[in-house]
């Protein structure tokens, strides 16, 4: 498939698509007339790209780790280095920090929103 529809197929800008290939996290064919040329498991691989990227992983880690994820439903881990499980660990308490600290704002703003609905009931 050409960038454009893997593109619109995976809500990614073909800007990211094209930087991904950069950085080595996505591959694609050339065709003679030089249109890069997607796999079908592409799909899969921006989406798993996107997801690594949102949960707050840098590239370079991504590019670790991303030949370990064979099925986007699971990680397949094989010979993983002492500095990637390091890395992963850090990034891991990262995260978990990050859940509290999101946790935290979200009840803060649950218990604004309950005292704001609380206060307008009784006024008409």
């Amino acid at each position: 498939m050409r960038i454009g529809e893997l593109s619109e197929r995976t809500g990614t800008p073909r800007r990211l698509l094209r930087y991904y290939e950069e950085q080595g996290l996505l591959v694609a064919d050339r065709s003679p007339n030089g249109y890069r040329d997607y796999a079908e498991g592409c799909v899969n691989r921006v989406l798993q790209i996107r997801g690594l990227l949102d949960s707050g992983l840098s590239t370079r880690i991504i590019k670790q780790i991303l030949p370990c994820i064979n099925d986007p439903r699971g990680i397949h881990v094989s010979d993983a280095t002492p500095e990637t499980i390091a890395i992963l660990e850090g990034e891991r308490r990262r995260m978990t920090d990050r859940i509290a600290c999101l946790t935290r704002s979200r009840e803060a703003i649950s218990e604004y929103l309950d005292a704001v609905r609380r206060g307008s009931a009784g006024v008409a």
